[in-house]
């Protein structure tokens, strides 16, 4: 049980988080485990976005975007109160303040420009809790692009406000009602879909999965985040490197992000999953949207359907870095129930007036239980990813409390 060893020395600075090798591989995870039809597909995206990736006219692009449109940097909170209840010094880093109210804005503006320089007229993409495809609706608004996003029927009814902003900003949001309805089969449709209309389509994946190059890239875009935490910690704290550096993870784009930007430091790199999609804590090796990674498997070996109250958490593996850095031990991750997020949620909003999503609540469900057990020290300093926005989870909270 990956959640409860104890800690171990990091990784040697420089030996993770690089380019992958040998078309997209982490070690023993990753690969393109594409059908032919998109091998070609995920060729051109590779060689796109390395291309554009060294160009400064891309690069000044994006960051301009990212300035004027998205809100860039956003601030490191010092959680005040909490921090004082817990023993420890909490930091938030606040993606909840983008345009959009999460992270994903960092990757898909990325990614929407990459499709402009293309040549293509629309964004493919799938979504669990809506903010990737709020996102993706933006960015195809903003840049003059057609928008489909895919969503699990599931996730469609206990995220109402997100698919209405999707289509108010003229996205078309397609219900999947196949299997789980949730976003494993968002994913599995957005890929089929993208099949049939490469010629003129981008598929905009929303986190660190897939095949090859997207678990790269989309960490690569999303590493602005922790190279922002990276320069704002090394001004706020005595030490300039926090003690554990915390995020979230489903498929894991925000832990990616910010874990790049402190990979090469003394910091502990902790991702906590739902308990009922723990792919990197307690899944085994298998193959799943054009990735080698970890899985929720049966003894067939057989994908399980994963379960949590957060739908962006509610997926049934971890992207293939994810899977890499726990091999490492570079990387500990570990489980957390709907019921401390829940809580954890509350508690944040009581304590420093913030409404975080029910995704990020993982993370901070985890610190306050480290911090009553004594596994994280008095007086350390925690930097957690606030990853977005609770507002989308206000009727599932209603419900509950």
């Amino acid at each position: 049980m990956y959640d409860v060893l104890p800690w171990t020395d990091p990784a040697p600075p420089g030996a993770t988080m690089a380019e992958p090798r040998d078309l997209g591989r982490f070690g023993a995870y990753g690969g393109r485990y594409a059908p032919e039809s998109l091998v070609e597909a995920c060729h051109q995206v590779g060689e796109a976005f390395r291309a554009a990736w060294t160009d400064p006219g891309f690069r000044g692009a994006l960051a301009d975007l990212l300035a004027v449109h998205a809100g860039r940097p956003t601030p490191l909170t010092p959680a005040a109160r909490l921090s004082e209840e817990l023993g420890v010094r909490l930091y938030l880093k606040r993606e909840d303040l983008t345009h959009t109210g999460s992270h994903k804005i960092n990757n898909v503006l990325g990614q929407a420009l990459l499709a402009k320089r293309m040549g293509k007229a629309r964004l493919i993409a799938e979504t669990g809790a809506g903010q990737h495809g709020v996102a993706t609706a933006t960015a195809a608004a903003l840049l003059g692009l057609q928008a489909t996003v895919f969503m699990g029927a599931r996730d469609i009814e206990r995220q109402e406000l997100n698919v209405f902003r999707m289509r108010v900003l003229g996205a078309d949001v397609v219900p999947v009602s196949t299997g789980s309805r949730t976003l494993k089969d968002a994913t599995s449709e957005a890929m089929r879909h993208w099949v049939s209309t490469t010629g003129d389509s981008h598929y905009c994946i929303g986190s660190v999965v897939g095949p090859d190059p997207y678990p790269w890239m989309v960490r690569e875009l999303q590493r602005v985040i922790g190279d922002e935490a990276r320069a704002q910690c090394a001004a706020a704290l005595p030490a300039g490197v926090p003690d554990h550096v915390v995020a979230c993870v489903g498929g894991g784009s925000n832990a990616a992000g910010t874990f790049a930007g402190f990979a090469d430091t003394s910091a502990r790199l902790v991702g906590v999953e739902a308990e009922g999609g723990a792919g990197a804590a307690r899944g085994r090796l298998g193959v799943l949207h054009g990735a080698r990674s970890l899985f929720l498997q049966d003894g067939d070996g057989q994908i399980v359907e994963a379960h949590s109250i957060a739908a962006g958490l509610d997926y049934p593996g971890v992207g293939p870095e994810h899977a890499h850095l726990r091999d490492l031990g570079r990387a500990r991750y570990v489980t957390v129930t709907d019921e401390e997020a829940v809580a954890a949620a509350v508690r944040l909003a009581r304590t420093e007036g913030i409404l975080l999503a029910l995704e990020s609540a993982h993370a901070l469900a985890w610190i306050i239980r480290a911090a009553g057990d004594g596994e994280l020290r008095a007086g350390s300093t925690v930097l957690m990813t606030l990853s977005g926005r609770g507002d989308k989870d206000m009727a599932t909270l209603k419900e509950l409390l």
